[in-house]
């Protein structure tokens, strides 16, 4: 099945610390490439979950159509005035944001993408659940929203290079219970 990437976010830092009132700290680095490492087990090189005890979940994955459909739900209940400027999916802050592919579905999978330059496998245990940040950065409301809509967490199992643009999925298998 054909993707594609569009937006990759690469952290050091945890940039949605704290209260959301307080603001997004700063951060004055690249934080989406074009290309990215990723390392089985570890995630991807360069991000804040990088190696650490968090491997299992170290990539998040989300379906930048989720956020189309909350730009156009919040601005369909008048919780916010509607804007001719699309919401950013990279606001997020997952990892990995495609077009064209239901990300929500492959929780608790393995699944294969390959972005054109060799497959890499990942296993998804759990969906990511998205925090009260998303009132802040995109519009009153969008918390509550996107609950079941939040993307997924995954570990990879291949070293490889994901990158923006095309890409494929491969295999899908559900876990065994």
């Amino acid at each position: 099945m054909e993707l594609e990437i569009v937006a990759l976010v690469v952290s050091p830092v945890h940039r949605y610390e704290g209260r959301p009132h307080d603001g997004v700290l700063p951060y004055d680095g690249d934080e989406s490439p074009t290309i990215v490492q990723v390392r089985a087990h570890r995630g991807l090189v360069g991000d804040r979950f990088f190696g650490t005890r968090h491997s299992r979940y170290a990539v998040t994955f989300f379906a930048a159509e989720q956020i189309d459909w909350l730009q156009d739900e919040i601005a369909g209940e008048g919780l916010f005035p509607a804007t001719t400027e699309p919401f950013d999916p990279v606001l997020a802050r997952r990892n990995v944001v495609t077009r064209g592919l239901d990300v929500d579905a492959l929780v608790r999978t393995t699944f294969t993408i390959d972005a054109g330059h060799g497959p890499i496998r990942f296993i998804s245990r759990t969906a990511a659940s998205p925090c009260a940040w998303m009132n802040e950065v995109y519009a009153p409301g969008a918390h509550r929203a996107l609950r079941g809509r939040g993307g997924i967490r995954a570990e990879p199992l291949d070293d490889g290079v994901l990158a923006v643009g095309p890409a494929t999925i491969g295999e899908i298998s559900p876990l065994s219970a």
